[in-house]
């Protein structure tokens, strides 16, 4: 969609949504609910182009946060089988990051297992997202809490987008984690989004959390003082000796609908499939970009879990007549 048509639509924007009002949009009925999201999509954006992200992990394990999801916290590190690593050089991030562009990836995000860096560790990582910004590609990084002055570092490198997502809702919270609040994650993406960096912000359904909690969520990023630019919406990953690894399975059809609410809501900004695409049938993933889904992951590996793999994602693009952003 032209960029000015993409402006002119920003009327439709809201930042009052009630918990109640979203459930209701989840409570419509199936075919409708993604209907509506379909007809927010197109006056956004082309539906039939799908922006590719890749995920590296650049340092592995012993965070000191306690996220009941996460292989790479310290708190699990005798029933999960996860063996740390130190901050990656940084020629070896950017050969990476060359191997995600000749993939298709226009890109490319760098995560950090830490509460929040040193900044020495930052300064290494500031590096990254120059010689990698240089390639041509968007830049992401997601590195726990930050300070302003450490924002201010990275906007100066040139970062394009920061991820800190909400995990869930605010009600459902301490069930997930306990060693970080939900108002240190908003202090972060307030700092974030003051320094004019991109915010990239969603969460994790399937962690036994009920509906009204992913309303919640949803309510809560879309009523922040500006939409997040993307939104990455994961289906929970169950990792053996994690405190979620034994989960309920959530029904498919309510995490489409998730990404129709989602789409809904917040009709300006990148939803993106995120985490738990290897599990899901390809017709699954079709009906996701249906309800709005227009941004995944692309590659073979997902921080430290598994992801469907590109030559499997560019068959499923052909298939269903979609085309990579360029």
């Amino acid at each position: 969609m032209p960029q000015a048509a993409h402006r002119q639509a920003a009327s439709d924007l809201r930042h009052d949504w009630k918990v109640a009002e979203v459930e209701a949009l989840f409570s419509t009925p199936f075919m409708e609910l993604l209907f509506q999201a379909q007809q927010v999509h197109r006056r956004h954006f082309d539906p039939s182009v799908i922006q590719a992200s890749s995920l590296l992990n650049i340092k592995t394990g012993g965070c000191a946060e306690n996220c009941g999801y996460c292989s790479q916290s310290a708190h699990h590190e005798k029933k999960v089988k996860l063996e740390r690593d130190t901050l990656m050089e940084v020629d070896v991030v950017v050969a990476e990051a060359q191997k995600a562009k000749d993939s298709g990836a226009t890109r490319f995000c760098m995560g950090a297992a830490w509460r929040n860096p040193r900044d020495e560790q930052l300064d290494v990582v500031l590096e990254m997202i120059r010689q990698v910004k240089a390639m041509g590609l968007e830049t992401c990084v997601t590195l726990g809490m930050l300070t302003a002055a450490q924002v201010a570092k990275l906007k100066e490198a040139g970062l394009d987008y920061y991820n800190h997502n909400l995990d869930t809702s605010r009600e459902y919270y301490d069930k997930v984690v306990t060693t970080r609040t939900y108002d240190e994650r908003l202090d972060t993406l307030a700092e974030v989004r003051k320094a004019g960096i991109n915010v990239c912000a969603g969460g994790i359904m399937g962690m036994g959390e009920s509906r009204t909690d992913r309303a919640a969520l949803l309510a809560e990023l879309a009523n922040l003082p500006e939409h997040p630019q993307s939104v990455p919406i994961n289906l929970l990953v169950k990792v053996p000796g994690t405190p979620l690894a034994d989960s309920p399975d959530l029904d498919i059809f309510e995490f489409i609908r998730t990404i129709a609410v989602a789409r809904i809501i917040m009709p300006q900004s990148y939803v993106r499939l995120s985490a738990g695409r290897q599990n899901m049938h390809d017709e699954a993933q079709a009906l996701c970009f249906l309800a709005g889904a227009n941004s995944i992951f692309y590659g073979d590996r997902l921080l430290t879990t598994d992801n469907a793999t590109i030559n499997h994602d560019r068959d499923l693009f052909r298939r269903l007549d979609l085309t990579p952003a360029a």
